[in-house]
Order: structure tokens, then C-alpha cells, then sequence
């Protein structure tokens, strides 16, 4: 799955348009909750070195929000790293290269998804 591809994906099912918020990183694409406002995803283009890769370059990612039970094996499989420019205990950085299945990605975005969804306070009688 590639950036358009997912950016397109995240519009169908989410109905959640692509905000730039920094005119001095304007590859990176905020994603957020029409409730509360919170972020479930950012897509940016980023230098491979700052996730780990000895190739020069750059490559699309997509920073996840993750279960912190989830996260020491999920970045264990290719692609996917803890998260750039995030919390490294809440977040992951997805690779947008064809190394994660197209499934795979579109279940953490699930995850991220749910995860940043704003709780409903019920009251205890």
C-alpha cells in the first residue's frame, strides 16, 4: 500500500481529510478523529536513517497509534518500527514501501483508530 492509496483508504473509511499543519514539513499529513480531534494517524515522507535504514533516501511511513502489549512484536516484523518522532511506548512507524501487507496496515490503522477514539464517561451511581 502506498501513500495515496492509504490517504484515499482512510478518506472512504474514516471520512477523515489530510491536514498540513507545518509549512516546513509539508509531506506530513495529520489525520484525525471528527469527535475530539485526536490523531490516529500521520503520514509524512521521512529520511530512511531515522527509522534505522542504512540505504539513503527517502520513504513514505505512517506513525500508529499501538497497544503497548502489541508493540515489542509487531516491531519485530518488517516494516514496521517504533514510532518516529512519537512516543516509542504508544505509537509505531509503518513503512509505505510494499514491505507490510496492505491488510496488515489497514488493521493497525483499525487499532490506531479505536485506540484514539474519545471515551465516553459513564457515571457510577
Amino acid at each position: 500500500m502506498n501513500r495515496d492509496a492509504l490517504n484515499s483508504y482512510i478518506e472512504d473509511t474514516y471520512g477523515a481529510k489530510a491536514e498540513y499543519l507545518w509549512a516546513s514539513a509539508h509531506t506530513f499529513a495529520v489525520y484525525r478523529h471528527s469527535i475530539g480531534a485526536k490523531w490516529f494517524a500521520v503520514i509524512m515522507d521521512i529520511d530512511k536513517a531515522k527509522i534505522g535504514l542504512t540505504e539513503e533516501g527517502k520513504v513514505s511511513v505512517v506513525n500508529l497509534k499501538c497497544d503497548p502489549l502489541l508493540i515489542g512484536s509487531v516491531t519485530r516484523e518488517n516494516g514496521i518500527h517504533r514510532g518516529y518522532h512519537m512516543n516509542k511506548n504508544y505509537w509505531i512507524t509503518v513503512r509505505l514501501d510494499g514491505s507490510v501487507s496492505e491488510e496488515q496496515i489497514k488493521w493497525l490503522l483499525g487499532l490506531s483508530f479505536d485506540l484514539t477514539a474519545k471515551k465516553i464517561k459513564t457515571k457510577l451511581k
